[in-house]
């Protein structure tokens, strides 16, 4: 695959990422919203098919990493480091991008927001944060929930069937449906940097009424805790497949 094609597949990908996960969180949380208080399950599905639709798009062009977590698992478990620039690169300008039409897509909503006695914060449709802020459970728990999706997607690869039938990214899909079901009680389960980190670029940039702190105190977590993961998760696959 081309540098090319690599950027342009992850910019893709991860945008569309963003736009559903994003998203499916606007429309739980926000006012006005038809999906107000759907709740926590309809948020796991909706970054589950955010999933399912990104990497099946970028998948042609890039293999759909969307996340620089994988790509860092990736290349330790191959030895492969030319292109893990070019996907970081992708995954965060994607991320950045796709939280922009997020907001696009909610406006109206994040205006009336604005307009509230109570106007809600908005980092939390744009990135995590912890339901009980402690920097080292905090930490654990984004290493552990990123092993967990990380190991076995590079586990998915030694089964043929998978990648014949090119089922691989639905598994994949249901896996992050199932981590933010089981693991995404503590921190929201980033298990992403550029998911994280690009929307809280965005959403400290964007004009957003009322909208609260970016919160870059704890934005530190959801970027090292995911690349730490990944990192074992490389190490532990080849140490024992």
């Amino acid at each position: 695959m081309s540098n090319g094609d690599v950027f342009l597949g992850e910019i893709i990908g991860t945008a569309i990422l963003i736009l559903f996960g994003a998203g499916v969180v606007a429309a739980v949380v926000l006012n006005y919203s038809k999906a107000k208080d759907a709740g926590w399950v309809v948020i796991a599905f909706g970054w589950g098919f955010g999933v399912l639709a990104g990497a099946y798009t970028a998948a042609p062009l890039s293999g759909g990493h969307l996340n620089p977590a994988v790509t860092l698992g990736i290349a330790i478990d191959t030895g492969d480091w030319d292109q893990v620039h070019i996907y970081i690169a992708g995954q965060l300008v994607g991320a950045v991008l796709g939280a922009v039409l997020c907001w696009l897509v909610y406006y109206a909503q994040f205006q009336a927001n604005a307009e509230e006695d109570k106007a809600q914060p908005t980092l939390g449709i744009f990135s995590t944060a912890p339901a009980i802020r402690n920097p080292v459970a905090n930490l654990i728990t984004e290493i552990i929930a990123t092993v967990g999706l990380v190991l076995p997607i590079l586990a998915f690869g030694l089964t043929e069937g998978l990648g014949t039938s090119g089922t691989t990214v639905l598994i994949v899909a249901f896996l992050v449906v199932g981590i933010g079901l089981s693991l995404g009680g503590p921190t929201g389960y980033a298990i992403n940097p550029a998911r994280d980190l690009g929307p809280r670029i965005t959403h400290a940039l964007l004009p957003i009424p009322n909208k609260g702190t970016s919160d870059w105190g704890y934005a530190w977590i959801p970027v090292v805790g995911p690349l730490i993961g990944g990192a074992l998760s490389g190490v532990i696959f080849n140490a024992a497949f």
